[in-house]
């Protein structure tokens, strides 16, 4: 399948599903190519971005898992015409 980049964004405004978003991030860390989370505390909510090179399946797939867990908002973007 043809290779893509991503970027996931996720804003996390439960914190007991963290443990939970970072099993799966770590179950899926070959696809990752970077990592970045900034608590906002004035909020209390963290933002994160992730970027990811896999075929729009896995890409959808890893989003869907993610906008799962309770208190978690995100939105994909996948590049259109890359073969990484």
């Amino acid at each position: 399948m043809e290779s893509h980049l991503a970027v996931i964004g996720i804003i996390v405004e439960d914190y007991n599903s963290v443990a939970e978003l970072n099993k799966i991030l770590h179950e899926h860390r070959e696809l990752i190519i970077g990592r970045l989370g900034i608590p906002y505390r004035p909020k209390n909510i963290s933002v994160m971005s992730i970027i990811v090179d896999a075929d729009v399946t896995t890409i959808e797939k890893l989003s869907q898992a993610i906008s799962a867990l309770k208190g978690i908002s995100l939105q994909t973007a996948i590049s259109k015409n890359c073969t990484c």
